[in-house]
């Protein structure tokens, strides 16, 4: 869905709000680590539940270990009175794009999303294989970490980075952290042993639970509920061959295609949040991005600082248009993926009033 030029509204993210990413949240359930987020996301535009007219929320049932789990968590936002509400099984980011396209339609001016992801009570490694192609590759049992590995290793011998590379991606963001109190790993550590080679602990992400939430609104609304809004200028999202092996696993053509239709590439941006869980895949998405040194990589620390799984590409999102509601970004690139080694990337375009 081209729409960067044709939309009929300005939207902007007005709000966000994130808990802080941990590793373990035994004694929270999943509506006990939203609730704070939801309330410091409505405390920041001053709105209440039932100024919202839309809710869409991001969720897994397979992480969360049962079905229609994110029932539960509609019920800390409040369905009552009745509200006009969805959801995805997919990364809060997806979620985001569907609120985007209700307030586009005009049936609501202001939209609630939100995302969380409890990933500690399991092994995420073994969750995540339920997404392969169930055929080929599911009965193998291959883990997120192995298909980066074949990832890292096909970019290696192409080429286009190495291991010290890797550990220099892995330091940049870590560092950037330090500044972010709400990420789980702070500051550069030793890039550690080796998980599945060339990817040693450093180059992965940590396992951890946290949520996120977002509000948009329409035109004037935004401006009325934000000093600084950043404005939705273009989102698309697109996905690659679901097969790895008739993919160059070195290129994420998915990814440039929703930046193309997203209008990123008419103007340079200055800041890109990249949802790249493993060093690797910033590499791949640097490329396909057209991302040159003059551009803000992951001033948040990224997916290598917090990676809740399901909620980390509405962070993206939400930690780009934080920059550019304080003034510190004009125009930002957020991206977020899906499936094993970016096999789906959805990408949006920010972009602050001319101060």
């Amino acid at each position: 869905m081209a729409t960067h030029s044709g939309a009929r509204r300005d939207i902007a993210v007005v709000a966000f709000a994130q808990s802080d990413h941990l590793r373990r949240t035994d004694e929270q359930s999943e509506v006990e680590m939203l609730m704070p987020v939801l309330h410091d996301v409505f405390r920041q535009t001053g709105l209440k539940t039932s100024d919202i007219g839309f809710t869409c929320s991001g969720s897994s049932d397979y992480l969360a270990g049962r079905a229609f789990s994110f029932t539960m968590a509609l019920d800390g936002v409040g369905a009552w009175p009745p509200i006009a509400e969805s959801h995805v099984e997919m990364d809060g980011a997806w979620a985001l794009y569907e609120a985007w396209t209700k307030l586009l339609t005009g049936e609501a001016d202001t939209a609630l999303v939100y995302s969380y992801g409890k990933s500690s009570p399991g092994s995420v490694r073994d969750v995540l294989t339920r997404q392969l192609d169930p055929y080929y590759l599911a009965p193998l049992w291959p883990d997120a970490i192995a298909l980066a590995a074949l990832q890292a290793r096909a970019l290696i011998d192409a080429g286009d980075t190495d291991e010290p590379a890797l550990a220099a991606v892995a330091a940049r963001s870590r560092d950037a952290a330090a500044d972010n109190p709400h990420a789980q790993l702070r500051g550069a550590r030793p890039q550690g042993d080796y998980v599945v080679s060339p990817l040693r602990t450093g180059d992965c992400p940590p396992i951890g639970d946290g949520a996120a939430a977002v509000i948009l609104a329409a035109g004037e609304r935004a401006r009325d509920l934000c000093e600084r809004p950043a404005w939705i200028r273009g989102i698309d999202h697109r996905i690659d061959a679901h097969g790895l092996g008739v993919r160059d696993l070195t290129d994420a053509p998915s990814a440039r295609l929703a930046a193309e239709k997203a209008g990123a590439f008419e103007r340079p941006v200055d800041t890109a949040e990249l949802h790249a869980p493993f060093t690797s895949q910033e590499i791949v998405l640097r490329k396909a991005l057209r991302l040159d040194d003059s551009v803000t990589v992951n001033p948040s620390g990224g997916a290598l600082a917090a990676n809740p799984v399901m909620a980390a590409g509405l962070i993206r999102i939400g930690e780009a248009a934080t920059r550019i509601h304080r003034g510190a970004s004009d125009r930002a690139l957020a991206h977020a993926t899906s499936g094993p080694c970016l096999q789906q990337n959805l990408v949006a375009v920010l972009e602050g009033d001319p101060r």
